[in-house]
């Protein structure tokens, strides 16, 4: 399966990560990537390098301002005298005004930020660009041949809504991807996210449409962040009513039980005649990772990805969490290859 890569994903260097009480080295990490690619290549995955696709597919998914408050922040971070990353520390909850954005940069970290745990920094814009320029390359590589491909993404994106950013995203990589392959002429595209927390920016970006059904598996929010969003009875507005589905499932839910419920996405998808699977492949459902509660082994990745082929349809994957980082490589290969196995 092609995938692509581009080494500019390397230029977020975050250092700071609030987790538990404490600042920690973030788990989003550039060592993540190191050791995908090794066993990629280790499997002789061939790995190209995408094109530079501009701002233009960002901002057809992402509110301009917003895209503009994180290509200055840092610039602006450090011209205010702040010493660190970028954290915000203030947002504008149920008490306080939301329509109004300070010409402060730690006011507008808190009005753009979903969270707290995600720092800005230095590399960060130039990366979440070429995140997003891998998704596109994979996107237009499998709208252009019909093949699968693999977009090893970072950032991440799941999390980043039409003008906020968290969870470790900036862009959100599935919803360009996927506009992308809607503005190319398919009717409808799935975006199916098997990563354990819910991509919450995903449903925020498309939950008034219907040219985009939204799917996701997850740990059930009542104790899983992003806690505020994934609840069932979310299942979009207006003309997206009926295309958003979650799936929230009680941490540690057995292998078997989170299959079971895999089949009602893809009959969902298939009911909704989607021409296209975008997939937020988080690997992050497995037993040994360090922030989440679901109980996938090695071999379960494999058998993931040959259902997934079983589908019939054109699949783009795009890397979104995971982080048992001695593990990553050979989860992300497993699904892979089991898809190329299920294609026969």
């Amino acid at each position: 399966m092609l995938t692509f890569f581009s080494e500019d994903s390397r230029r977020r260097q975050a250092r700071s990560e609030l987790h538990d009480g404490a600042i920690v080295a973030p788990f989003e990490c550039p060592e993540r990537i190191d050791l995908v690619l090794s066993a990629l290549r280790k499997a002789a995955f061939e790995v190209r390098a995408p094109s530079d696709y501009g701002l233009a597919p960002v901002l057809a998914v992402h509110d301009a301002d917003y895209i503009a408050f994180l290509e200055n922040c840092w610039q602006a971070w450090q011209a205010a005298g702040h010493e660190g990353e970028a954290i915000p520390n203030i947002w504008p909850a149920r008490t306080l005004r939301s329509d109004k954005i300070p010409r402060s940069v730690s006011g507008q970290l808190g009005y753009y930020a979903l969270a707290a745990e995600a720092s800005i920094t230095e590399g960060t814009f130039a990366a979440a660009m070429a995140s997003k320029d891998t998704a596109l390359g994979a996107v237009d590589y499998t709208l252009a041949t019909g093949e699968p491909s693999f977009g090893l993404c970072r950032p991440p994106g799941h999390h980043a809504a039409y003008d906020q950013f968290g969870g470790y995203c900036f862009f959100n990589n599935a919803a360009i991807a996927a506009q992308r392959a809607v503005s190319a002429g398919k009717r409808r595209v799935a975006v199916l996210d098997v990563d354990f927390h819910h991509g919450n920016g995903t449903q925020h970006i498309f939950y008034h449409r219907n040219d985009v059904l939204f799917l996701s598996l997850h740990g059930d929010p009542e104790v899983t962040f992003p806690y505020y969003s994934g609840y069932a009875d979310e299942i979009g507005e207006g003309s997206g009513e009926g295309y958003t589905v979650n799936y929230p499932l009680p941490p540690g839910t057995s292998v078997a039980t989170w299959m079971a419920t895999l089949e009602q996405a893809l009959e969902r998808i298939h009911q909704a005649e989607c021409e296209l699977i975008v997939i937020s492949l988080g690997v992050d459902i497995f037993e040994g990772d360090p922030i989440s509660a679901f109980t996938f082994q090695h071999a379960d990745f494999t058998a993931l990805g040959k259902r997934l082929a079983d589908a019939g349809l054109p699949c783009v994957f795009l890397m979104e969490g995971g982080y048992a980082v001695e593990e990553i490589g050979v989860n992300v290969v497993n699904v892979l290859q089991g898809f190329e196995q299920g294609r026969g």
